[in-house]
């Protein structure tokens, strides 16, 4: 069987104290996303994400570094979950065309990191993101772990 564990890699790009988000349906209680996605055959992690963010928000970055990796057990197929720290190279944000996605990008926006709640993270999210991200670089067990 094919699938059986799908890698899926975000970005997060901090600027002057706000973190880049993408309005997206992405459940019940959470209408705004860190940007990313699928990693795809032949594609490594850092082209991977430096691909997603440009398609998703207009801007061309690097990876600074790794920041966690999580597992989502529960999701079909299984998902391995990477997380990276960015920074802009380029570019300007903008909305992306959408054409092949079923649950399209409505808007990307620098939220600060202390409005997150009100996008509908956890408030591990907003506080590991207020701190720096501490034991960046690790496992961190389940995506829920760092409030995803």
């Amino acid at each position: 069987m094919n699938n059986l564990l799908q890698v899926r890699v975000t970005g997060i790009l901090i600027e002057e104290d706000s973190i880049l988000l993408v309005k997206q349906n992405v459940n019940a209680s959470r209408g705004w996303s860190l940007p990313g996605g699928r990693v795809e055959q032949g594609e490594t992690l850092e082209e991977a994400i430096v691909r997603e963010i440009e398609e998703e928000t207009g801007l061309a970055t690097k990876v600074v570094k790794l920041l966690y990796i999580c597992d989502k057990p529960d999701a079909v197929p299984s998902l391995l979950h990477i997380t990276f720290k960015l920074e802009r190279i380029g570019g300007e944000i903008r909305l992306p065309s959408n054409e092949f996605d079923a649950n399209p990008i409505q808007d990307v926006v620098m939220v600060p990191i202390d409005q997150l709640v009100s996008c509908g993270f956890s408030e591990r999210f907003q506080s590991l993101a207020a701190n720096g991200f501490p034991d960046a670089g690790s496992y961190q067990g389940l995506k829920s772990n760092i409030g995803l």
